[in-house]
């Protein structure tokens, strides 16, 4: 399927002009960016709109569909070569289009939304006039669109500003994602050294830095549409590691403190937080599995137990309140007990699933609940 940028805008968004972003997104998603309409069926977007990549990966099997904004068309599908002729016209003029025959028309005005299953939320994407005065406006949206809607709590109200504004440096000097990961997994080696020896609080503070990167490099890559195979088995290969080291190293500084466990305690704690690790992503895959989806985002109740599940963060969050009180060795406690209540939940929830399933039911997630787009 072919995608043309209609129209020339040399304002520049995350460093590219729309062309370069649109022809950036087209072969992304496996299509084949052109100069100028085709003769026949094509996407087309308007140079003079800036929109979220979730539109065009709405739109990319519906053809017939018109997305305008103040009546404008934006982004189309055009399903035929008269369709492609009246659309880009249109954008060209930059006015409403005189004849909708045929078409499904999407006015952004009337709040349409849609589900990002991949970042697992429901939402009105943004789509905005782009001019010198909207570049931070988009840019702000467009990061922020590219946070997932079901997370933790620090990722979701702590650093995201802060997130956002070393992407924006990051976009302005060049620097890829992979490099931000790569910055990212020296400070969580650092970390990692620093609780083995008991240096709790230096430890925390240099994994807060990993743990802000690590948001910054995937915003960075969808911000600048530079996703990449490799670079997603990094920044996914490194969050799935380095947690259960943090927690065994955790452990063995606490001798450094003079609380170091006896052998019974050090390993019943070690074994319901390594055990739980393992035993709740081993739920969370079979849940995927079976029910296509995330378990986080089946019902409000699991999107909401997301925020403080038993992952990295959350348990960061039991460590450093524990730290507060000098006390590490019963933070790491906290984290066991509650590492063993979350897989409980999470294991309760994923027998509800099967009963549903045994009698027939389906699994939706509630995201996906009355959309309107």
């Amino acid at each position: 399927m072919p995608v043309a940028t209609i129209g020339e805008n040399p304002v520049k968004l995350w460093g590219l002009t729309i062309a370069r972003r649109v022809e950036r997104i087209a072969r992304a998603a496996g299509l084949d960016p052109v100069a100028a309409a085709p003769a026949g069926p094509a996407i087309l977007s308007n140079a003079a709109h800036a929109w979220d990549p979730a539109w065009f990966a709405n739109i990319t099997d519906r053809p017939g569909v018109v997305l305008t904004l103040g009546g404008i068309p934006a982004l189309a599908h055009a399903a035929d070569g008269g369709q492609t002729a009246r659309v880009a016209q249109a954008m060209a003029e930059g006015r409403p289009l005189a004849d909708t025959s045929g078409l499904e028309v999407i006015a952004f005005e009337a709040g349409p939304t849609i589900e990002n299953k991949q970042l697992r939320k429901r939402e009105t994407p943004f789509l905005m006039p782009l001019t010198p005065a909207t570049v931070r406006p988009i840019e702000r949206a467009s990061y922020f669109g590219a946070y997932k809607g079901v997370t933790d709590l620090l990722t979701k109200y702590l650093w995201p500003e802060w997130a956002l504004a070393l992407t924006r440096i990051c976009a302005k000097l060049g620097i890829t994602p992979n490099m931000v990961t790569t910055v990212g997994a020296a400070f969580c080696v650092v970390a990692t050294v620093l609780f083995a020896y008991g240096h709790y609080w230096a430890g925390m503070a240099t994994g807060l830095v990993f743990m802000v990167l690590d948001t910054v490099d995937g915003k960075l890559a969808r911000c600048t549409i530079t996703s990449s195979a490799w670079g997603n088995v990094f920044d996914h290969g490194m969050d799935l590691v380095h947690p259960p080291f943090w927690w065994w190293f955790w452990a063995t500084g606490l001798g450094f403190w003079g609380l170091a466990y006896d052998p019974a305690t050090f390993w019943w704690v070690q074994g319901a937080i390594q055990g739980g690790y393992l035993v709740q992503r081993l739920i969370e895959g079979v849940f995927i599995r079976q029910a296509g989806m995330h378990i986080h985002v089946w019902r409000p109740f699991d999107s909401r137990f997301r925020l403080v599940t038993a992952r990295r963060n959350p348990n960061m969050v039991i460590l450093f309140v524990a730290m507060v009180f000098a006390r590490p060795d019963l933070g790491l406690v906290a984290v066991a007990w509650w590492t063993v209540l979350s897989c409980l939940v999470h294991a309760v929830r994923l027998v509800q699933a099967w009963i549903v399933l045994a009698r027939g039911g389906t699994i939706t997630s509630w995201l996906s609940e009355g959309l309107t787009a």
